[in-house]
């Protein structure tokens, strides 16, 4: 049996009282899954992905719940009780969180954003005046290069086409260390070429570094591609949690009502899981880092 990497426990959040955005989440990720998060827009995926980084405090649990409303990273606390827990930033030193915005600076070279992913371990005079040791900046290539994008690492983040962008981003995760991924709808934003990419190499650090992988997806073709397992929310509430193979138009019909046609790619709501996808929306299998 896999060791549990993260584990919830009756985490619920409100931003205004009395409309919950997750309503007493119950989960346990294991070592080295990918694990994708669907549903609807305003069904909490980003919230969740933001509370397990530690970047969004839970709701303290009411009187009579006493022991829920926990958030724990290989077995330490990361909140509870609504309060982050003492630990939290050694934690965060080892959740790499991927945004659907990218999150690099404008004006900094590529590979100065990359290196970013060192200030959790070096001294904080270092980090603040962007002085990166030769080391660091060998390690940084060797990320950029893995991520396919070696060779825009001199130019300016703002010059970096999105799904570029969101390589670097990646790229930052893998010289941070990071033995866990959290991934906010990555491929929102992008065509599916670059959200194919982004995808690979997601599966990639996965399979080949073992690192647990928890992507929020608005579509569910790329879970049924890349993710075994698929954890389904519906406003605030997990619907549905095991393979992601059974996810059939049908079944999300059933789980998401009219809702479900916003799961599906354009075109897509007939195919089921198995089925030959349009040539646009399979995983490419390609050498990323070559093209």
């Amino acid at each position: 049996m896999r060791e549990k990497v993260i584990e919830i426990g009756g985490v619920s959040k409100s931003f205004q009282r009395g409309k919950p955005v997750l309503k007493g989440i119950n989960l346990e990720i294991a070592r080295g899954e990918m694990v994708a998060l669907i549903g609807a827009s305003g069904s909490g995926k980003s919230t969740l992905i933001r509370s397990l980084g530690g970047l969004e405090r839970i709701d303290r649990p009411e009187a009579d719940k006493s022991g829920e409303g926990c958030i724990s990273i290989f077995g330490k606390n990361m909140q509870s009780a609504g309060s982050i827990g003492p630990g939290a930033n050694e934690l965060r030193s080892q959740i790499g969180i991927v945004f659907q915005q990218f999150n690099l600076v404008p004006r900094l070279s590529v590979l100065t954003n990359v290196c970013m992913g060192f200030l959790g371990s070096m001294p904080r005079w270092r980090g603040s005046l962007a002085m990166f040791s030769d080391d660091e900046k060998r390690q940084a290539m060797m990320a950029l290069h893995r991520v396919g994008i070696a060779e825009q690492a001199l130019k300016r983040g703002s010059q970096l086409s999105g799904g570029q962008q969101q390589r670097a981003a990646i790229a930052r995760t893998l010289v941070q260390g990071a033995r866990i991924i959290l991934a906010d709808e990555p491929i929102a934003s992008l065509d599916p070429a670059s959200a194919r990419r982004v995808m690979d190499i997601l599966a990639d650090i996965n399979t080949t570094d073992g690192v647990t992988v928890c992507v929020s997806l608005h579509q569910v073709e790329y879970a049924l591609s890349y993710c075994p397992r698929t954890i389904a929310l519906r406003a605030g509430e997990v619907v549905y949690d095991g393979p992601s193979s059974a996810l059939t138009p049908e079944f999300l019909a059933e789980l998401y009502g009219k809702e479900s046609e916003s799961l599906f790619l354009p075109g897509m709501q007939g195919v089921n899981p198995g089925s030959a996808l349009p040539t646009d929306y399979i995983p490419s299998g390609a050498a990323f880092a070559r093209s």
